[in-house]
């Protein structure tokens, strides 16, 4: 039986980052994976979607190239081939993860991997065959997958998850997407900038409800004035495939009244559902709560020497988040002096046109916890950048605690803000005040510039508008 010194179960963002780290520190390291490096991230999330919603940008530039005096004539987008292309570079990017496997000495077995006594692991192959490793540690970062709800089951055909949505054969002429997290907002944009009527339906009083108030308006409006059809304090109450093969979606409105929308495709987008059956937590008491494996602050578990990080755990289900946790947890457990990861410091993306990004707390959350608080908004109409590249809608948004100073949150939507949002994670992390930022000079014509601009405003200080 061969004998590692570190295990993880599942190559996502997180099984193999973390495998890559704990190769560095010169741990002898195993992965073990039932489908492709790379976990659904790389392959049916994060990476391939970005290239789906590139093809849609792309298409959204040629229809509006007139604004730019440029004349494109008999110009069409080809479905399957955005689809191949999105497809192809998910392969790319899971071969990029092999490459590193082998660069890293780290061994990869391939099979559904289940946790046994005397921290073993039984991997059943795909060929019928089965082998069992041992590690003095184990991780497990088996990750999630599409959640289904009693009225949305999905087949895979009419009602469909992540997956089939980047993959269908042809393009839909209708949609109903149910939620309107990161997932269900960047397929409604690419679907309706590819041609397909969108619906979304939201069971919340606003979209993107994570995010600062303001955020969801400004989003609501731009994705409407795009002709996305958008209905909030809604529920879908039953699915029901009609003689014509498409789906009669009941949905119970904010009036109370309900209200049938026929339509090709479902997608469901309410959340995830954690990988953690079958894969022998029962049988070792590793104890889980609300389909979360519970562990401390450096992901141990319950059981000494079983570990787990990424969305089997409680935090927000992101590949950089899963990241961040792997690598801590095996340097903590190389001896490494490491802090717990503030989980109120993590930026979280969308990637829609425009796109959104944030970190911290939102204006609620801050007044919430007692914070007297400055807020300063700076709109991407008044920057020369965004007027320059004719994306001019969204604006930055600040919020510092009045007192000390100190930067409580920061809300972006706007072309190009995923990009932005790093330095707001980095001055909080550095604890950077709202004057060192307005003091520190920001390049000139650049969106960035906004968020120096959205500080002054908080200040009283702002130039631009």
């Amino acid at each position: 039986m061969e004998k590692f010194d570190i295990i993880i179960l599942g190559s996502g963002p997180g099984g193999y980052v973390t495998a890559i780290r704990a190769s560095q520190l010169g741990l002898k390291t195993a992965i073990v994976e039932k489908e492709s490096l790379g976990g659904v991230c790389l392959n049916w999330g994060c990476i391939p979607t970005k290239a789906l919603l590139k093809s849609a940008q792309v298409f959204e530039y040629i229809k509006h190239s007139e604004e730019y005096g440029i004349s494109v004539e008999n110009f069409d987008k080809n479905f399957d081939n955005v689809v191949a292309r999105s497809r192809n570079v998910a392969k790319t990017m899971s071969k990029g993860v092999n490459f590193l496997m082998k660069k890293n000495k780290i061994k990869v077995f391939e099979g559904f991997g289940k946790l046994s006594e005397n921290k073993s692991i039984i991997i059943s192959n795909q060929d019928g065959s089965v082998n069992t490793i041992m590690g003095e540690k184990i991780i497990i970062a088996t990750g999630a997958r599409s959640r289904e709800l009693p009225a949305l089951k999905q087949d895979g055909k009419n009602i469909i998850g992540y997956r089939e949505a980047m993959t269908l054969k042809n393009q839909p002429k209708d949609i109903v997407i149910v939620g309107s997290g990161a997932i269900g907002i960047e397929f409604a944009y690419f679907y309706n900038s590819m041609g397909t009527k969108v619906t979304i339906v939201e069971f919340l009083d606003r979209i993107v409800p994570a995010e600062d108030v303001d955020i969801s308006k400004e989003l609501e409006k731009n994705l409407k004035k795009n002709g996305i059809e958008i209905l909030t304090s809604s529920e879908v109450k039953n699915t029901e495939i009609n003689e014509s093969g498409n789906v009669d979606v009941l949905i119970k409105t904010s009036s109370g009244d309900t209200k049938t929308i026929n339509t090709e495709i479902v997608l469901s987008a309410v959340g995830i559902k954690t990988n953690i059956e079958n894969i022998g937590l029962e049988e070792l008491g590793i104890k889980t709560e609300k389909d979360k494996i519970l562990i401390d602050d450096f992901y141990m578990t319950n059981i000494k020497d079983y570990y787990a990080i990424g969305d089997v755990v409680k935090g927000q289900a992101l590949a950089h988040v899963a990241s961040a946790e792997g690598i801590l947890c095996v340097e903590k457990i190389a001896g490494h002096d490491v802090n717990p990861l503030d989980y109120n410091n993590i930026p979280g993306c969308t990637y829609c046109s425009p796109e959104i990004a944030s970190v911290g707390y939102t204006e609620d959350q801050a007044i919430k916890k007692g914070y007297e608080i400055k807020v300063g908004k700076f709109p991407f109409s008044a920057s020369g950048k965004a007027q320059a590249s004719g994306k001019n809608e969204g604006f930055v948004k600040v919020i510092f605690d009045s007192k000390y100073g100190e930067w409580l949150g920061c809300h972006m939507i706007g072309d190009g803000v995923t990009d932005m949002i790093a330095e707001a994670v980095v001055g909080r992390k550095l604890e950077t005040t709202g004057n060192e930022i307005l003091k520190a000079v920001h390049p000139h014509p650049t969106m960035s510039e906004a968020v120096m601009e959205a500080v002054a405003a908080a200040y009283d200080e702002v130039i631009h508008l």
